[in-house]
């Protein structure tokens, strides 16, 4: 099960590091209409479809690698009050039956949906770009897989007492 979790954590990994080439491609484009807009006063009309594209990809990219690094913005003051065992408990239960099953339905909704848009060649039709939506829709799809798996992963971590610090514990 150890090689499961480092192929999750691996594959959360590349997401991340494809997010921080998205992140170059939406700051290059941003720069770039600004410079078309205000010094050639020649806007494109691909940057607002790009800007919202490259924000959404690296959101979903970088939420499972996010959870594996304990990143995410936790309220666990009750959590603090209870004993450890108590909290591994509760929190491998919450990852393992509660939030990876919604996300699982949302990665089966997302994969769907970027399948229809592929099978259907579905373009952006409010855009004056009309850019396919399937790559968008799939790269959704592609990062709620990665955090549905990355959250299972934590939660059996943490049922197994392998996860260092569950709630920030302290000893």
């Amino acid at each position: 099960m150890t090689r499961l979790f480092k192929l999750v954590d691996a594959f959360s990994r590349l997401l991340s590091w494809i997010a921080q080439i998205v992140t170059v491609v939406l700051v290059i484009s941003m720069i770039y209409e600004v410079a078309a807009r205000y010094v050639f006063n020649a806007p494109t009309i691909w940057a607002f479809d790009i800007s919202y594209m490259c924000t959404g990809t690296l959101f979903v990219l970088g939420a499972a690698y996010a959870l594996k690094e304990d990143a995410h913005v936790r309220i666990d003051f009750l959590a603090q009050k209870m004993p450890i065992a108590i909290r591994r408990k509760l929190e491998g239960f919450v990852f393992v039956f509660l939030i990876a099953p919604i996300f699982g339905g949302l990665s089966k909704f997302a994969v769907e949906r970027a399948w229809r848009a592929w099978v259907t060649s579905e373009v952006e039709n409010v855009s004056p770009w009309a850019p396919v939506m399937w790559p968008f829709f799939a790269i959704l799809a592609i990062g709620l897989v990665a955090l549905t798996l990355q959250q299972l992963v934590h939660g059996l971590r943490v049922f197994r007492g392998e996860e260092d610090q569950p709630f920030k514990l302290e000893a």
